[in-house]
């Protein structure tokens, strides 16, 4: 039979509670008595108290959970998830917590499973869609969760860290605007559900169902209204997932046009090395003169000359661990929106009149 803890009790002559403290709370025994206990459940095999029999005890797991919307590996593909995981995992660290990942499959019956089954304290919630059902059930399991995706219905008592994203958005398309751009693409990734790469009609920006994509599109168009641009003259184009070659198959064709755009604000830097990648795959005699802007600042983007918008990834995941882990007691801070820089860079310049 599997030793048990009270076979350790009954074998050093003790209680089981006793055996229990030889565990979780070494500071209660001399280390005589201690190290008794340790032998003897070496020599029985037992490997001591079951972990989640203790986490259910104790009513805390001792662990926080990262939800999103993308595959486990973008977790670790994405250079800004990756950053933000830092963060997170610095915060954790210094609480002397652990961190599970856990992505929503696209099945939304598995997605409810994996919050519901997830064996953690909290959640930050990071980009994760108008999916309201997500939060139901973590608020019926009554943890706290975090969100880095502000909703305009927050309550007084829920927690996030953001930014504004239609005003950090509106920075950058201010800029190429007043380069004279007029002709203008906005790349984003998953607009619509199953929605094909390449351009996209969408009658208003209201109806992209992501609040992320929803914000910085907003931005956008806000910056192209002030100039005359309204959204209909705006070419809306659609990247089946936030990858370089995704961005790239995404604008394929798009500078073949009789009238093609001049710039394309990506709403990613990973977007928007696509976009120059697919400039640079052209003949070099067929290079459009083309400005591109990203958002969030990657190191890439430095590299690639990349006009952007910077975000503090790092410090956003830092933020949200530590308002799970060490709620304020004032609601309102609570609530955090960090700054944004436009960083410009070689990608944009003015319209060329030729």
């Amino acid at each position: 039979m599997k030793p048990t803890l009270q076979a350790v009790a009954d074998a050093v002559g003790v209680s089981r509670s006793t055996v229990s403290n030889a565990y979780s709370r070494p500071d209660q025994l001399s280390a005589s008595l201690r190290g008794r206990i340790l032998d003897a459940a070496r020599q029985l095999g037992y490997p001591g108290p079951n972990p989640t029999a203790r986490s259910l005890r104790r009513g805390f797991v001792g662990s926080i959970g990262v939800l999103f919307t993308s595959q486990l590996s973008y977790a670790f593909t994405d250079p800004f998830a990756v950053r933000f995981l830092a963060g997170v995992g610095e915060a954790a660290e210094r609480h002397s917590t652990s961190m599970l990942l856990v992505p929503l499959p696209t099945a939304v019956t598995d997605a409810r499973r994996a919050v519901e089954n997830a064996a953690v304290d909290g959640f930050c919630v990071y980009c994760v869609a108008d999916e309201e059902w997500a939060l139901d059930v973590i608020r019926a399991r009554g943890l706290p969760f975090v969100s880095t995706a502000p909703r305009d219905d927050a309550g007084p008592d829920e927690r996030y860290v953001g930014i504004d994203e239609r005003a950090a958005a509106h920075s950058a398309a201010a800029h190429v605007a007043g380069l004279g751009h007029r002709r203008v693409a906005l790349l984003a990734d998953s607009v619509l559900p199953d929605a094909p790469a390449g351009p996209l009609t969408v009658p208003g920006v209201e109806q992209v169902p992501h609040p992320t994509t929803r914000g910085r599109l907003t931005g956008f168009a806000d910056a192209f209204a002030e100039v005359g641009v309204d959204w209909a003259e705006l070419t809306l184009v659609n990247a089946p997932g936030n990858s370089r070659k995704a961005a790239a198959a995404a604008v394929l064709g798009l500078f073949d046009r009789p009238d093609p755009p001049t710039a394309v604000l990506a709403g990613s830097d990973v977007l928007a090395l696509g976009v120059l990648d697919a400039l640079a795959a052209r003949p070099a005699g067929d290079r459009p003169p083309v400005s591109v802007t990203g958002f969030d600042d990657v190191p890439e983007a430095a590299a690639a000359g990349l006009t952007t918008v910077r975000q503090p990834a790092e410090e956003k995941g830092r933020i949200a661990a530590e308002l799970l882990l060490d709620p304020p007691t004032n609601t309102a801070d609570g609530h955090v929106l960090l700054p944004t820089t436009l960083v410009v860079r070689d990608s944009t310049g003015p319209v060329s009149r030729s």
